[in-house]
């Protein structure tokens, strides 16, 4: 096995990795459906039995969630006297949290626990790959739980999530995430897809927990400083890790194996601009988002905000003028339940009052 590469820069990972894709570009003459048709039935191998099996998963995840939000979430909320718009939102990340904090947690030990080097050495996924080859049965658990979780948040943010700005981004997000995991495991490509989820779990786990501990700022009437500074604190780390997992941990050691590095020990790896098309549209929604940071530093640091907040959020307030100014030109009445003020989720009228 060669010795491990040092990481990239920028500037080597822009040059090789256009380099590269030029280069394959001029080198696929027949590119096209026919060529995607024939490289799926020589190199893909995922069978029905996989298939359903992560679909009855995704379905325990949407019934595990119910249960645990009916039992232990919303009870939990209860007893901690939670605003009502803090307790209707609370669940929501303690679910998350507790997903994300378990996958993370896995991955620490695949990556730091066992003799895989793919995060000290990302170019060795694709050392020794060959079609068909076996999955290791530790990496297939981590895959069977997160493909079988990210088909449940699809369901989850379009029916059970609070709706928000980035909703549709989000739901784009899923459907590539799935798309990636299940090609990545028919096409034997496991091994970047762990390091791709390592990169990207320990945001989630921090932006839930930072989250919860916005929620639970002001509960039992009282507001609890120790909460507001764990959530400023939450705030500050997760902004340096986005960057520092996705805008830098990510592009170098992901893009570059995959762009560059695949085609050095696999030449004419199959579905390669397929993949590396879907990992650069990740890329740009992970800038995407980290705008919504930057966002959120320029209002803090300009006094628009004095507490720690999600700007993703719709404010209630903002919406119900648009709703009415709507009304007024489009000359539209508006239901019962909005001039109520009862809380809107998804577009579907909720009987939980903020």
């Amino acid at each position: 096995m060669p010795a491990p590469e040092p990481m990239p820069g920028y500037g080597l990972l822009l040059r090789r990795g256009y380099g590269s894709l030029a280069g394959a570009v001029r080198g696929c003459g027949d590119c096209g459906w026919e060529l995607a048709r024939r490289s799926w039935a020589e190199n893909a191998h995922l069978g029905w039995a996989e298939v359903l099996l992560c679909g009855l998963c995704a379905l325990g995840w949407t019934a595990l969630r119910c249960a645990a939000v009916r039992c232990l979430f919303r009870p939990f909320g209860e007893w901690c006297n939670l605003q009502p718009k803090d307790a209707a939102k609370m669940p929501e990340s303690a679910w998350k949290l507790l997903f994300y904090t378990l996958s993370w947690s896995y991955g620490i030990y695949l990556l730091f626990f066992t003799d895989y080097p793919f995060f000290h050495d990302p170019p060795s996924v694709f050392y020794d790959w060959k079609k068909g080859m076996d999955v290791p049965t530790d990496i297939a658990i981590a895959y069977l739980l997160q493909c079988s979780f990210y088909g449940h948040s699809i369901y989850a943010t379009a029916y059970m999530d609070t709706w928000r700005k980035d909703s549709v981004v989000m739901l784009l997000h899923h459907v590539v995430t799935l798309t990636l995991i299940a090609f990545s495991y028919a096409f034997r490509y496991h091994n970047v897809g762990i390091l791709v989820l390592f990169l990207h779990d320990v945001n989630d786990v921090q932006l839930e927990f930072t989250k919860l501990n916005v929620y639970f700022k002001h509960r039992g009437g009282v507001y609890h400083r120790l909460n507001e500074v764990i959530s400023n604190i939450g705030c500050l780390t997760f902004s340096i890790s986005w960057f520092w997992f996705r805008l830098y941990w990510f592009p170098l050691k992901v893009l570059y194996a995959t762009c560059y590095s695949s085609l050095q020990s696999v030449p004419n790896i199959p579905f390669y601009f397929f993949f590396n098309a879907l990992l650069l549209v990740l890329t740009l929604m992970n800038i995407y988002w980290f705008l919504y940071i930057v966002l959120f530093v320029a209002k803090v640091l300009m006094g628009q905000m004095q507490e720690v907040n999600d700007v993703r959020e719709y404010d209630v307030e903002d919406t119900k003028k648009t709703t009415r100014a709507k009304k007024k030109e489009a000359g539209l009445r508006l239901p019962s339940a909005l001039k109520e003020g009862v809380h809107l989720k998804n577009g579907l009228v909720k009987d939980k009052r903020l």
